[in-house]
């Protein structure tokens, strides 16, 4: 006689896809690492829970007493649970054919943090943060940072976990990012949930979904193409390069020539490592420090920073959710006289998207940038101004949360009067007299022009320019400024024309 009990382990050791399929049979309920103990639901609005399951597998969410059932359909299932008031700690629990319990679940306010490496910069390296690292521990700030990952399609999951805020795990995030959190959670008094997805050198359209820059002709012809045309010209250039290099070797001749190098960025593939496993997690807003890596094409970044905004918006389907961006620091030497910059530019093309879209804010630093370092260190006074964004624009409270922003000019004789919105308690010179500011005739050429404040406007003149055309302010890669409101937040650099661009046709 034959044991069965034999047999059948025989042919399972024979045959491993049998061993696979005995191990479907039955599959247990899985989720992403966005839910994993110590994990922020965002307060006051239906948020979404997901994973996989087996075809057809009942699925039960609980929480706060709230049960909501699904059914899995092609492996993966969804519920959403209603809206909830701010705290906790909770337990979730999502049962199906087994059971998971996530621990010590908050309900507050969820921001993504995102952008280059003036947001990747951790808090360790931030200027005089030893002190507040010593003393962050904070149980009601929960931390999750996104690895980085570059994908060519679309992911759905990340390799993370939700940590509490503690002097260790808070080492390597983002110190922009942090501060923003610590201020916010402060004012607002309820948990506050910091996801971090941002990578060093990183231009915006890598942050966006392939489909929106395809379905636009510029964007397809001067990002996708322009990319495509890189990677041809890359993959010629190598393999005359190993060519080459093979027949030295074999004449055992020396060979010195560099390598090609790959194009860096593929558009898309941040959005697709970092940003749609986050879809659609329910998120109050983000924050995003970007704009270095398309300062060369400022021009094209007027519609390029918008649309990513609205792609965003799109793909997580809460409406208009907050959008606050950090205004590009001072970098580079200092002009002795008034000259064009792309740097400029592309801090004119974050604040216009503040005017092109609802509820996008910004955080101006003139004050906190390095001549010498694109990565300025002082980034407590960054997070802290887009905590003030987030308090007046996110949650209506009624404070001064921007500096001065340019309105409209006047020209009355040889002198120009500019009007400014933001004002709040009222306009002020800090360290002395008004600087920063130029003026041109019908030449167009700018020369450094006297500014003096008169109540809520600035009066603007010089005499070598009697019938003044345009006046900017803070135009330069490394601008020297000093007009604040009296509320203690610099205005943002301006220019009253729209003279021809010097990246215009950049791409």
């Amino acid at each position: 006689m034959h044991n069965p009990k034999k047999i059948t382990h025989s042919l399972l050791l024979a045959c491993p896809a049998l061993l696979l399929l005995a191990a479907s049979v039955r599959a247990d309920v899985r989720l992403p690492n966005l839910f994993t103990d110590n994990m922020v639901l965002q307060q006051r609005m239906k948020a979404p829970v997901w994973g996989w399951a087996d075809e057809g597998e009942e699925v039960t969410v609980s929480f706060r007493g709230q049960k909501v059932k699904t059914v899995a359909k092609d492996g993966k299932w969804m519920v959403k649970l209603s809206a909830m008031k701010a705290g906790g700690p909770d337990e979730l629990t999502v049962t199906g054919k087994n059971s998971i319990t996530i621990k010590n679940v908050l309900v507050g306010e969820v921001w993504v943090c995102s952008g280059q490496s003036n947001m990747e910069f951790p808090i360790e390296n931030s200027f005089e943060s030893k002190p507040d690292i010593e003393a962050c521990a904070n149980p009601m700030i929960h931390l999750i940072k996104v690895p980085k990952v570059k994908a060519n399609e679309p992911k759905d999951d990340i390799k993370a976990t939700w940590q509490e805020c503690n002097p260790q795990s808070i080492l390597g995030f983002t110190a922009v990012g942090y501060y923003f959190g610590r201020d916010l959670q402060k004012a607002r008094h309820v948990p506050v949930g910091l996801i971090e997805t941002s990578w060093g050198g990183s231009p915006a359209e890598v942050w966006m979904r392939e489909a929106v820059l395809s379905d636009n002709p510029r964007y397809k012809k001067e990002i996708l193409d322009g990319y495509a045309a890189s990677l041809s010209k890359y993959e010629t250039a190598h393999a005359e390069y190993e060519k080459e290099s093979g027949e030295a070797k074999a004449a055992g001749k020396p060979f010195e020539k560099k390598a090609p190098q790959r194009p860096t960025w593929k558009p898309a593939e941040l959005y697709n490592g970092m940003i749609a496993p986050l879809v659609p997690y329910a998120i109050k807003g983000a924050t995003w420090y970007q704009g270095e890596s398309n300062a060369g094409r400022s021009e094209q970044y007027r519609s390029l920073f918008a649309d990513m905004i609205r792609n965003w918006r799109q793909d997580w389907n809460e409406g208009d959710f907050t959008f606050l961006a950090v205004q590009l620091a001072p970098f580079m030497p200092v002009k002795e006289e008034p000259a064009e910059s792309g740097w400029a530019e592309l801090r004119e093309a974050q604040l216009l998207a503040t005017k092109a879209l609802p509820k996008v804010g910004m955080a101006v630093i003139t004050d906190v940038g390095d001549p010498k370092d694109i990565h300025p260190k002082k980034k407590r006074p960054v997070g802290e101004r887009l905590a003030l964004a987030a308090r007046g624009i996110a949650y209506g409270e009624s404070i001064v949360y921007s500096g001065p922003s340019y309105r409209k000019m006047q020209v009355k004789g040889d002198k120009v009067v500019l009007s400014f919105d933001n004002v709040g308690a009222g306009l002020e010179a800090r360290d002395g007299a008004l600087k920063g500011f130029a003026i041109c005739g019908e030449d167009h050429k700018f020369v450094w022009a006297n500014a003096e404040i008169d109540g809520k406007t600035v009066v603007v003149s010089c005499a070598s320019v009697p019938k003044p055309v345009a006046v900017r302010y803070g135009w330069a890669d490394c601008p020297v400024v000093n007009l604040w409101n009296k509320d203690g937040l610099p205005a943002s650099p301006f220019r009253t024309d729209d003279f021809p661009m010097i990246t215009a046709g950049k791409n």
